[in-house]
C-alpha cells in the first residue's frame, strides 16, 4: 500500500462492522426490554444495577474522549491507530445523558439522603445544601454539556481534517490541555453525586482518581478488543503492527498500576486513620461475601494481569492481549459493581437484572459505537502520523 494509491474509500470499515451494529442493537433491545420487567419484577435490585452499568458504560465513553485528548497532547503511531476507535467511543456520551434519566427520576430509590424523613442533622445538611433534586440536576446538566461540548470540537475537527490537508494540530492540544483538568474535576463531581453519595456519611478526596484510572483503562482495554477484531481484515490489517499493539499493551499495564496504586492509597489512609467516620465504607465491603468480591479484585483486577502485562512478548501479540483486555473490561464491571452494590445489599448480592441492564445498555451502546466508526475512515486522513503509518516500510 503506498499514498499514492491511497484515498479515504479504501480506509472506511469493512462490512463487519456494519453486521456487528446490527447484532448489537438486536441483543441491547431485547436486554433493554428485559430490563424494563426487571424494574416492575426485581424492584430492590433493579436500580442499583441500573447505576452500575450507567456507570460502567459512561466511563468507557469518557475513557476514550481522556485517551484522545492526551493522544493530542503527546502524539504518536499508538494513538493514530486507534483514534477513530475512542472518537467513535467519545460520540456515545449524548446517549448516556439520556439514560441517566431514569437515575434522575428515582433518586430516592437509590439515595436515601433524597428520602422523606431524614433524622440525621448531617445528612440533613447536606441534603438541604448540596445533595437535593435541584443540585443534582442542574450539575448533571452541567457535566454532559461540557462533556458533550468537548467532544463535539475534537470530532468535529478531525471530520474537518479529513477533508482539507495541512491544517493545524494546535487547536487540538490547546483543547486537550485545559479538557483533561475539566474532565478529571467533572468526573471527580458526578462520582461523589452519583456513587459516593450512596454512602453520604463518608467522604473520601482520592475518590474520583478511582474512577479517572478505571475509565483510562476500559478505553485502552476497549480499543485493543476492537482493533484485534479489525486487525484481522483490511484497510487496519496493513498499518497496525506489533509495534502498535505493544504500545497498547503498556498503557494497559500502566494503568492498571495506577489503578491499584490508589485504591491502595485510599485504604492506607483510611487504615492509619482508623476514623469512625471514614472507615463504614470499608466495613460494608469487607464483610456480608462482599470480602470475597474485594479479594477477587485485588488478584483478578491487579495482581494477575499485572503479571501477565509484565511480558513483553504477550503484549506483542494482538490475540493473546485481546484476551486480557476482555477479562479486564469484565473486571471493570465487578470493581464498580463492588462499589456500588453494598450500599443497597449489606450482604453479597447479584440478580438477573444485572446482566440484563448491562447487557442492554451496552447493546444500545455499541451500536451507537459502530455507527459512528462506519461513518468515516478508520485513520484520519490528513494527519501528520498517517503517512507514516501508510508507507510500505512501516513495520
Amino acid at each position: 500500500m503506498t499514498t499514492a494509491t491511497m484515498n479515504k474509500s479504501d480506509l472506511m470499515a469493512p462490512p463487519v462492522v456494519q453486521t456487528m451494529q446490527q447484532r448489537s442493537l438486536i441483543i441491547g433491545a431485547i436486554a433493554a426490554v428485559a430490563s424494563v420487567a426487571g424494574a416492575f419484577l426485581a424492584p430492590g435490585s433493579f436500580y442499583s444495577a441500573y447505576l452500575t452499568g450507567f456507570m460502567f458504560w459512561l466511563g468507557l465513553s469518557l475513557g476514550c474522549m481522556a485517551i484522545l485528548m492526551l493522544y493530542h497532547l503527546v502524539g504518536g503511531a499508538w494513538g493514530t491507530v486507534i483514534r477513530r476507535i475512542l472518537e467513535s467511543g467519545m460520540m456515545t456520551i449524548p446517549l448516556m445523558f439520556v439514560l441517566f434519566i431514569p437515575i434522575l427520576l428515582h433518586l430516592p430509590k437509590l439515595y436515601f439522603w433524597a428520602r422523606p424523613g431524614l433524622t440525621d442533622p448531617k445528612i440533613v445538611e447536606i441534603a438541604h445544601s448540596y445533595l437535593n433534586f435541584n443540585g443534582i440536576l442542574l450539575r448533571y446538566i452541567l457535566y454532559f454539556a461540557i462533556w458533550i461540548g468537548m467532544a463535539y470540537f475534537l470530532n468535529r475537527w478531525s471530520t474537518e481534517q479529513d477533508s482539507i490537508a495541512g491544517q493545524s494540530t494546535l487547536r487540538f492540544r490547546a483543547l486537550s490541555s485545559i479538557g483533561l483538568v475539566i474532565y478529571s474535576l467533572t468526573i471527580s463531581f458526578a462520582v461523589i453525586d452519583w456513587v459516593m453519595s450512596l454512602q453520604a456519611r463518608w467522604i473520601s478526596t482520592i475518590y474520583g482518581l478511582l474512577f479517572i484510572a478505571g475509565e483510562a483503562l476500559s478505553a485502552f482495554c476497549f480499543a485493543v478488543v476492537i482493533e484485534g477484531i479489525l486487525g484481522k481484515r483490511k484497510p487496519m490489517s496493513q498499518y497496525l503492527t506489533d509495534t502498535e499493539v505493544h504500545d497498547h499493551g503498556k498503557f494497559m499495564l500502566a494503568f492498571v498500576m495506577v489503578w491499584a496504586y490508589f485504591n491502595f492509597s485510599q485504604w492506607l489512609i483510611i487504615w492509619a486513620g482508623n476514623l469512625p467516620e471514614e472507615i463504614p465504607w470499608y466495613m460494608r465491603r469487607l464483610n456480608g461475601g462482599w470480602e470475597a468480591v474485594g479479594l477477587f479484585l485485588v488478584v483478578f483486577h491487579f495482581a494477575v494481569p499485572f503479571a501477565l502485562l509484565l511480558s513483553r512478548q504477550l503484549k506483542r501479540k494482538a490475540r493473546t492481549l485481546v484476551w486480557l483486555a476482555s477479562w479486564l473490561i469484565f473486571m471493570r464491571i465487578v470493581d464498580i459493581f463492588w462499589h456500588v452494590e453494598p450500599a443497597s445489599h449489606p450482604t453479597f448480592h447479584v440478580s438477573w437484572v444485572h446482566f440484563t441492564i448491562i447487557a442492554g445498555i451496552g447493546g444500545l451502546w455499541m451500536a451507537y459505537f459502530f455507527h459512528n466508526l462506519r461513518s468515516r475512515p478508520l485513520l484520519p486522513v490528513n494527519a501528520p502520523q498517517t503517512l507514516r503509518l501508510l508507507e510500505p516500510s512501516h513495520e
